[in-house]
């Protein structure tokens, strides 16, 4: 059976190992419950809904596939479904960074400095071509940068705290501090 939980993400730190090596943590404040059951049956497939409380008014919830399982709802998610050492995938929603040009969004990387560049230095050059005559999709061009969902995968759990219900996953994961993560196992 596949563990997953939804957490929300606390912020980054540094945590030292036994051999005085750091590891640069993300850590995950999870506390999830079960609010439906899903079955072949009646809805045509077996799934579990996952609920958390993302601010005093709104919760958040998401539903996990799954092949047999014995929970019901109101049954609680704790950090201790998971083990020291544990390959886990986290998704989430990027940050979100407006409007950008294609020297932040794409790592372009931008025009000469001299002969007769004054005010284009970041402008994205010649964008359309002598045939089809106008520009191509897909384009790679200035717009709107992040905010989408993301998925880091083969992070490794480095730290658990049963009694405050806190992950500490070894790596970066997407989104800003408070934002709802999925925490899978691979």
């Amino acid at each position: 059976m596949s563990k997953f939980i939804l957490g929300k993400k606390l912020g980054m730190t540094t945590i030292y190992g036994d051999a005085k090596d750091a590891h640069h943590v993300t850590l995950v404040e999870c506390g999830a419950a079960v609010s439906l059951v899903r079955t072949e049956e009646k809805d045509g497939y077996k799934a579990v809904q996952v609920e958390i409380q993302k601010t005093k008014k709104r919760k958040s919830t998401k539903e996990f596939r799954v092949e047999n399982t014995e929970m019901k709802v109101g049954d609680k998610i704790g950090v201790e479904i998971f083990e020291l050492g544990e390959k886990v995938k986290v998704s989430g929603v990027t940050k979100a960074k407006g409007f950008q040009g294609g020297v932040k969004r794409h790592g372009f990387s931008g025009s000469p400095k001299t002969h007769g560049h004054k005010h284009d230095l970041r402008a994205p050059g010649a964008i359309g071509a002598t045939t089809p005559q106008h520009v191509i999709k897909g384009k790679r061009m200035a717009g709107r940068m992040g905010g989408i969902r993301s998925t880091s995968m083969n992070l490794k759990i480095v730290y658990i705290d049963k009694e405050k219900n806190i992950i500490g996953v070894k790596g970066a994961v997407p989104g800003v501090h408070g934002t709802i993560v999925e925490i899978k196992s691979i």
